[in-house]
């Protein structure tokens, strides 16, 4: 690894078989295959969980919390994602839900959907401003700050300066809760309750204001049973539609209501329109909502039903929201622009770089164009880029490798044809 950048996505090395479905399908070509096994490179890799969903073997897992991490503190808010509410039908109210979280252990709810109500109004009103680069795209998805950094750098400037609508949430969740124990704030524990590992990884960076973060999925069984139990109480809703609907694709853009908003979900297809904006053709429009999952945070590798059946679920929750006295919103700290971490190149050296390049091309023209990943990386390119590299062979490729042994084979019989009678004579006696 380049620098100390933690992953929660993780290989579970005695499940992998080696299949390649994971290489072929990372939007990043961060996983190879070598020696009968996937290895995740560690500074191409973005988090996403496209690995985690696809994978037949299940050897790829997420490095996440879990409930008896809040042992550590003497008190602990839990900050549901407007995910979790797509996670049961609409007959069990939110308050329901959040009920059952303090049946589950937390001492206290804080919804990240207030954040992301705070957050809706600070970009509406910096859409205002007549300076800023265009388009803006959102940095509410850590997974899509992540990929901007490595593959378009140049886009750094063109994402939101804002702390993520989890962020928000949790400085006010533990300012409340100081405020109501007394507690001082090193003995209050904040956990994200999160529905992807993107998340998970920006929780554990440096300067992180949250404690950790636990897996939808985790804890789903024993919420679930909770909602049911008829002593389960119904705390109060504090948040609007207009946060919770960040859940969905195109919810953060329907708050933002400017003309010239674009929302795009799924890793691959974000991937493809930062290209049409780095290469200057998205000039029409003013702001770009990205998220890497599919269908927006629903569709999160860590979440526990099927994002179609959440996407229902938490729609079907809209018309019978609790409605709210607008309240003035919440200060969204201003952050630096994360810095790039442009790794997809062949050398430090540009005159090394250059020769790298030709030499890939060379070898490019040798390889089949197939793509079929056989060899382990995921396509031919990526496969011409190991060689230079020195991280893999010509004969990786099972089609040079059969043509090298067709060489080996007809040269073999050209010599055996070319040994002296008197030898083969003699080896037939012996």
């Amino acid at each position: 690894m380049s620098d100390s950048y933690f992953h929660s996505v993780r290989l579970i090395e005695a499940r992998c078989r080696g299949c390649v479905v994971c290489a072929k399908h990372c939007p990043m070509e961060a996983i190879r295959v070598r020696a009968g096994k996937a290895r995740i490179l560690e500074e191409r890799c973005i988090d996403c969980g496209e690995c985690i969903r696809l994978c037949p073997a299940k050897a790829k897992t997420t490095v996440t919390d879990a409930m008896d991490c809040l042992k550590r503190f003497s008190y602990n808010v839990a900050l549901p994602a407007p995910s979790l509410y797509a996670q049961f039908p609409a007959t069990v109210s939110v308050g329901r839900i959040l009920g059952g979280l303090l049946q589950l252990g937390f001492d206290a709810v804080c919804e990240v959907a207030l954040g992301a109500a705070d957050v809706t109004a600070a970009v509406k009103r910096l859409l205002q401003k007549k300076e800023i680069p265009k388009p803006l795209i959102s940095s509410a998805c850590p997974a899509v700050v992540r990929l901007v950094q490595v593959k378009f750098p140049d886009l750094l400037p063109c994402l939101v300066p804002m702390e993520a609508p989890v962020t928000v949430t949790a400085r006010l969740a533990r300012a409340r809760a100081v405020e109501q124990t007394g507690l001082p704030p090193e003995k209050i524990g904040v956990w994200f309750l999160t529905p992807c590992p993107a998340k998970m990884t920006a929780v554990k960076q440096a300067g992180s204001v949250i404690d950790g973060a636990i897996a939808i999925s985790h804890l789903y069984g024993e919420l679930l049973a909770k909602v049911h139990d008829k002593d389960c109480p119904e705390v109060e809703v504090e948040s609007s539609w207009l946060g919770a609907g960040w859940a969905l694709a195109g919810g953060e853009s329907q708050g933002v209501m400017q003309d010239s908003v674009l929302a795009v979900d799924g890793i691959e297809q974000v991937s493809q329109l930062l290209e049409q904006v780095a290469f200057g053709t998205l000039g029409q429009v003013r702001y770009i909502e990205a998220l890497a999952c599919a269908g927006g945070c629903i569709g999160g590798p860590l979440t526990a039903v099927n994002r179609f059946v959440g996407e229902t679920q938490l729609r079907g929750r809209a018309s019978i929201w609790p409605s709210k006295t607008p309240e003035k919103h919440r200060a969204v700290e201003v952050l630096p622009l994360p810095l790039p971490k442009p790794v997809l190149r062949l050398d430090q050296d540009i005159h090394e770089a250059l020769r790298k390049v030709e030499s890939m091309e060379e070898m490019l023209y040798k390889l089949p164009g197939l793509d079929c990943g056989s060899c382990g990386s995921p396509n031919c390119r990526a496969l011409a880029e190991d060689i230079v590299q020195g991280q893999a062979s010509e004969t990786d490729c099972v089609f040079l490798l059969r043509q090298r042994v067709r060489d080996l084979a007809q040269e073999m019989k050209s010599l055996a044809e070319k040994l002296p009678p008197s030898l083969d004579k003699s080896e037939e006696e012996s």
